[in-house]
């Protein structure tokens, strides 16, 4: 079936010639979907669940979609959408609850399932066009619901089924409107971008010219915009996030860009160094480093608790960056590298209902205390679209491939109280692991590695002596976007290497152990 014409002219403005706007109602995957909808080079935008037609007008969208969310669309209370924007003649791919919701609007009912339907299902796909065109008879999908489409009026046609969802797609006989009830936009749906390519090009009629070089010019020329003759404060941490928003501020205002480096006492080894040689061949804007490690260890003495280590290097760090920052004359702005996996587990994600995961101290921006405004270039990407950042920026791959770096450092790294001996034993052993992975061409083929120092010891022999020292744990995962991940299943001549050297070179550690829980349910940082 061939969608309609679009009832306006729907040529967007600005960076692209195409965009989709996707309407979150509160789902943890609607940052998700935007990114696999840019992955097909069809630039999108995450707009408010009750956005109204007249709004949706002005974006001058090529399509919409509905997202997720965690709510039963008959419930009192639950978020809606503007009804009219049914009548805008725009293509709109309804997901999970965004399908329910359109069914319900469109004359359809939604109940409790018989049987919730939670992780993989076999879907049957009865029609090939439109959306499941290069789809075969038979799917996987992934499926997370409790409610369902119970009945559609006669204006849509079933277009899938599981086995105990016989509406798991549907599609508007005269509207432009489709409906999935699992999700496409998650990697558990294998040709689950295939359906949402379809959707873009088949139904949309996106033809894909929009590029994350695009994304780079827009923000350089809102970040020129918005700062004018102000300066711009930007922490650096060494990590490929502060790089990237420090190359872009560099590039929209040059000198008007200072940098600070607070060394904290909980870096990697030798990271100043390789921070401050990277910012001086790449950058020619002003640097200050702060050296502040007896400030921070003092701070965490006796501390054990996670959420309070984070609490504290938080407030310290926000003490340092102010009194440095009182040193640089017309500071107006502060920008951070906030990513979207950030702000999702600090629970501060506009309309969603995440949980707080673990307290970050850039989330959100420091406090008001700071008196600055808040730039967070890359608060809405995830890391791999920052990593292709960095490359459209002319960052070196060194740099913007190096494994991410917590923002606390090394505290949520050495479990129980943080002393200037247990960094210094953590850094030795981190520094061997990240060096063999280097050595065994693993580096670039894994998304994260580091050590963990654990506040036990255990019985070893060393010789003819017996000790009693520290274990150290290898974590060492997989991952597109960090929202979720995979342990990585090294090679077992590279792990004994690494437990060998460690346990050589480095004093006061005699067991090495390796890491093999994936996220969920685990995080990727111990603390």
């Amino acid at each position: 079936m061939s969608s309609p014409a679009p009832a306006f002219d729907s040529r967007p403005q600005g960076v692209s010639d195409e965009r989709i706007l996707v309407l979150d109602f509160g789902s943890q995957y609607a940052q998700l979907i935007a990114r696999r909808v840019r992955e097909q080079h069809v630039y999108c935008e995450i707009v408010r669940h009750d956005i109204t037609a007249a709004q949706v007008r002005q974006h001058q969208p090529c399509g919409l979609i509905l997202s997720g969310g965690p709510s039963s669309v008959y419930e009192q209370g639950a978020p809606k959408c503007d009804p009219r924007i049914f009548e805008l003649g725009l293509p709109v791919l309804g997901i999970c609850y965004g399908m329910q919701l359109a069914c319900e609007v469109l004359g359809g009912n939604v109940a409790s399932a018989p049987a919730r339907e939670y992780g993989r299902a076999r879907c049957q796909v009865r029609s090939h066009d439109d959306l499941f065109a290069g789809v075969p008879a038979e799917t996987d999908v992934w499926m997370s619901h409790g409610d369902q489409v119970s009945r559609v009026s006669d204006e849509f046609e079933p277009l899938a089924a599981t086995r105990s969802c016989p509406i798991a797609a549907v599609r508007h006989r005269r509207l432009p409107v489709f409906g999935l009830q699992f999700h496409p936009e998650v990697t558990h749906t294998p040709l689950g971008g295939t359906v949402l390519r379809n959707f873009l090009t088949s139904v949309c009629g996106c033809q894909g010219t929009w590029k994350l070089g695009d994304f780079a010019r827009q923000t350089i020329d809102q970040l020129r915009e918005r700062v004018g003759s102000g300066r711009v404060i930007c922490g650096l941490s060494g990590g490929v996030d502060s790089a990237v928003t420090a190359a872009l501020l560099y590039r929209a205002i040059g000198p008007q860009l200072s940098c600070i480096l607070v060394d904290n006492g909980l870096l990697r080894k030798d990271e100043q160094a390789a921070v401050l040689a990277e910012f001086t061949n790449h950058f020619r804007a002003d640097l200050h480093v702060v050296h502040a490690e007896e400030r921070f260890l003092r701070t965490l003495a006796g501390i054990t608790e996670p959420q309070e280590k984070r609490r504290r290097i938080g407030h310290a760090f926000i003490e340092c960056f102010k009194e440095e920052a009182l040193r640089i004359p017309d500071a107006r702005f502060l920008a951070q590298g906030t990513l979207y996996p950030d702000v999702i587990e600090s629970g501060a994600a506009p309309d969603g209902p995440a949980a707080t995961i673990k307290l970050h101290h850039n989330v959100g921006g420091l406090p008001d205390q700071l008196g600055f405004e808040l730039i967070e270039p890359l608060r809405d990407l995830f890391k791999d679209e920052v990593r292709r950042l960095g490359l459209e920026l002319d960052l070196p791959e060194e740099l913007v491939w190096r494994h991410p770096f917590p923002g606390p450092g090394l505290a949520v790294r050495c479990l129980g109280e943080v002393t200037r001996e247990r960094l210094d034993i953590l850094r030795e052993a981190d520094a061997i692991v990240v060096s063999e992975i280097r050595s065994a061409d693993l580096y670039r083929l894994t998304s994260q590695v580091f050590a963990v120092l654990l506040p036990v010891q255990s019985v070893g022999v060393m010789g003819d002596n017996r000790t009693y020292e520290n274990a150290v744990v290898i974590r060492c995962v997989n991952t597109d976007d960090f929202m979720t991940a995979d342990w990585s299943r090294l090679p077992y001549d590279v792990l004994a290497q690494i437990s060998t050297r460690i346990i050589n070179e480095v004093r006061g550690v005699n067991r090495v152990c390796y890491d093999i829980s994936s996220k969920p349910p685990a995080t990727i940082e111990w603390e």
